[in-house]
């Protein structure tokens, strides 16, 4: 296998358009080998759509048309890649690996000339104290970032979480993931939101974190994408309640020890 896709990156991506088209040059096994090599040289990862077509056109290039039976429907990494490969037909095994080499000579070139490439298709976003918000192929991903603190909700990371969620819905990302930095997903509430007490007492706070709570769960039901949840650890409290909001929930084998409300 020549490269490997992550399940959150087969899912919601646009239709293949393979590079199938003919040549009369023919390249060498030689040339075949080197631009496999090449392949694990990028410096930038060419996203989703393009290592489905070096999939393809590996698999086509050395074993010929697609011989394997079509994974089910749930299988999403297995059936894209056999899709991708399933579609390139009959198409010969040379002329297969040509326009391997080619793809990959593009991409290297690409590569090369990547202070060109437009700003922002592969970011960080600051501005956030207690997350981590990228983009990169068309998945915007909101990393829960207190690992000290399990993931624990402080009263500013509620607000932060909604205004991520905010500029996510208005991004050019197709999805949305949120997840957790460390060893939990979250561990719920911060204690310390209870101890804020504001002038007008606890009926002040009382009211507030009310308010607080119902514009949080407000930007997950009306969260205009797909909303992912990778829950990568134990989760507690609010986090677990919110996963029902989610679209699709992975959950990691950690995640069996603590999950409860």
């Amino acid at each position: 296998m020549v490269v490997a896709l992550s399940p959150l990156q087969v899912i919601g991506f646009p239709a293949l358009q393979l590079h199938v088209s003919g040549t009369a040059m023919r390249a060498s096994q030689e040339d075949f080998e080197n631009a496999m090599n090449q392949v694990k040289l990028l410096k930038k990862d060419p996203g989703n759509e393009v290592k489905l077509k070096l999939y393809a056109l590996y698999k086509q290039a050395t074993e010929g048309p697609c011989n394997i039976p079509k994974p089910g429907v749930f299988d999403l990494i297995n059936k894209a890649k056999w899709d991708a490969w399933n579609v390139l037909g009959s198409l010969p095994k040379e002329t297969a690996r040509q326009n391997y080499v080619d793809l990959v000579s593009s991409l290297s070139s690409s590569s090369k000339s990547s202070s060109q490439v437009k700003p922002g298709t592969d970011r960080e976003r600051q501005g956030y104290e207690n997350l981590v918000v990228t983009s990169e192929d068309s998945i915007t991903k909101i990393m829960l970032n207190r690992p000290t603190k399990k993931n624990a909700i402080s009263t500013q990371m509620y607000h932060e979480i909604m205004l991520a969620l905010k500029a996510a819905s208005k991004d050019d990302s197709t999805i949305t993931v949120l997840t957790g930095n460390g060893d939990y997903y979250c561990s719920g509430n911060d204690l310390t939101n209870y101890t804020d007490i504001p002038p007008g007492g606890v009926e002040e706070k009382a009211k507030n974190s009310a308010i607080m709570l119902r514009d949080f769960v407000g930007c997950f039901i009306d969260f205009p994408k797909p909303l992912i949840a990778v829950v990568n650890g134990p989760a507690v409290g609010i986090a677990v309640t919110t996963l029902g909001l989610f679209d699709v929930v992975y959950a990691s084998d950690k995640v069996s020890e603590v999950l409860e409300t």
